[in-house]
């Protein structure tokens, strides 16, 4: 291994030599949020010898043509031959040193946990990094992490997951941003002050400070929870199961090809299988209505305690929503000929809705609402959940990665994150029946009535048990009229958002969020 420990002639061969590398290099990264923008100037920000590991912390800033500048972080380890992905020279020329991504070496993995073990302070060119701990740290972590074999994750795509043992796991941002960020406040809110365990408990934190005192949050240690994998793929092998029974049905004519109403009797496997995750929803509302229960309980720390819906907080969103609405159905009308045939009509008949859209928006949010505003997950859906085989446990509370991180941490209904949650069900209900995997047309024809119906039973449940479990919270409206208003609100939101997402990413998928805002909008 070649020993990378900075010198400042070391630090003159990185500023040298990187910056013309470094778009390329930033260009094939699965977590690297700048693909779609021309770079206009890459530069070191500054680098940080790691103790330990031989590596390098690289801060590097990235300047583009248009917008605002970003900073990555990138680790890197000296190697030999091939496996090199940059490349800077040493010695006065005279040779040269290759570099890789420094999460593919353990001892730079170790360090960074020794870091928030021990709690130092690693000075780099112009800034330095820390460790911290919570004071659940000692309940978490043993009492020697050298102990824990570290591991890195490849399957995020904005940031990169290193698993400590069966104990730990450290949740390393390659985006920087200065300020509080949201995943570990809300995490150390949840896990010191709220006492709340349905959550991966906050057991410490690397931050990034500048020369100029400007702090981005570079890590986050967590518990490891065990785990089934995320609520997405539990839910898809429940349906899975439900539509595969349903199929076997359908093979006896004298059954019922189609449910009347979202409490119609279902049996054999599919019913079985329904009924199934019917009790999994319902234990998934109530931890949600726990999760909102504990964010709106401090009446001490401004971040935390619940407001009123200000007029101008109204206006402000209102205005949000009358731009999203705007854009994403201007290019709705542009893509029309685009699309799947099976869509077109449907998507016709809504481009033409605009302005109903934009009147229900402003019907909610014209008058006052009498709820409270709290602090939220932000981006909640099953994707953000993780199964354990009897119960689920919430993750990522960073909020919308679009969003700048003061937009992350604004207060909000917590409805949202159930409108969040309620949309995912209905992608879930419909997302085996699109795709390269999609059933045969007959199949999806039979099914799709079915799928409605998974989806209204479902949702229903959820929110029954989200609503039982809130009781009479200060942030839900009192009045039934204005809590179904507020919540519809949000589902429109989203779906208007996830129009837009299709629109750019998934056309063969349009037709949920067009089948979700014209239901809404019948409603």
């Amino acid at each position: 291994m070649v020993n990378l420990a900075l010198g400042k002639d070391r630090y003159a061969d990185l500023r040298k030599a990187l910056p013309a590398q470094l778009p390329d290099y930033l260009a094939k990264q699965r977590w690297f949020g700048g693909k779609a923008r021309q770079i206009r100037a890459t530069e070191i920000a500054d680098a940080i010898s790691v103790p330990g590991a031989a590596a390098l912390l690289l801060i590097v800033k990235v300047c583009y043509a248009t917008g605002s500048d970003e900073m990555y972080a990138v680790p890197v380890v000296g190697s030999e031959g091939d496996a090199s992905d940059l490349r800077i020279q040493a010695d006065g020329g005279r040779s040269s040193i290759g570099l890789k991504d420094a999460l593919s070496e353990p001892r730079f993995l170790s360090a960074l946990l020794e870091l928030i073990h021990a709690q130092s302070t690693v000075e780099g060119e112009r800034g330095t990094l820390r460790g911290r701990r919570t004071s659940a740290y000692s309940a978490l972590a043993p009492s020697t992490p050298g102990s824990l074999t570290p591991k890195a994750l490849r399957a995020e795509q904005s940031n990169t997951s290193v698993v400590y043992g069966d104990r730990l796991i450290l949740k390393l941002f390659r985006k920087l941003e200065e300020g509080t960020n949201p995943d570990l406040e809300v995490g150390a809110f949840l896990t010191e002050i709220a006492d709340f365990k349905n959550i991966p408990q906050l057991a410490g934190s690397l931050e990034y400070r500048s020369r100029d005192d400007k702090i981005m949050v570079q890590g986050i240690l967590q518990a490891f929870v065990p785990n089934q994998g995320d609520a997405w793929h539990y839910t898809l092998t429940s349906l899975g199961e439900f539509y595969s029974g349903l199929k076997e049905q359908f093979k006896d004519r004298s059954r019922a090809a189609i449910p009347e109403g979202k409490n119609a009797p279902v049996s054999g496997s599919a019913g079985s299988a329904l009924e199934s995750y019917s009790q999994s929803a319902k234990v998934l509302g109530r931890r949600t209505a726990e999760m909102h229960l504990a964010l709106s309980t401090d009446s001490q720390n401004p971040a935390f305690v619940p407001e009123p819906f200000a007029t101008e907080y109204q206006s402000a969103l209102l205005r949000s929503l009358v731009e999203l609405t705007e854009r994403i159905l201007g290019q709705l009308r542009e893509k029309l000929g685009s699309l799947p045939a099976e869509t077109q009509a449907k998507a016709l008949v809504l481009s033409g809705k605009e302005n109903e859209i934009l009147a229900r928006f402003r019907s909610t949010l014209s008058g006052p609402l009498h709820a409270l505003r709290t602090r939220i997950h932000g981006d909640y859906h099953l994707g953000q959940v993780l199964f354990t085989g009897s119960d689920f446990v919430i993750i990522d509370f960073e909020g919308e990665p679009a969003r700048p991180l003061s937009e992350r941490r604004l207060k909000r209904s917590p409805l949202q994150d159930v409108a969040g949650m309620l949309r995912s069900f209905h992608y879930a209900a419909f997302s085996p029946l699109l795709g390269a995997d999609a059933m045969k047309a007959d199949d999806v024809s039979r099914l799709s009535p079915w799928a409605e119906f998974w989806n209204a039973r479902i949702s229903a449940d959820f929110l029954e048990a989200y609503l039982t479990e809130c009781g009479h919270s200060a942030f839900l409206p009192k009045n039934h009229s204005e809590l179904q208003s507020l919540l519809e609100l949000h589902l429109l939101e989203k779906a208007v958002y996830e129009l837009g997402y299709e629109l750019n990413n998934r056309p063969g998928w349009v037709g949920i969020p067009v089948e979700g805002i014209g239901k809404l909008l019948s409603s």
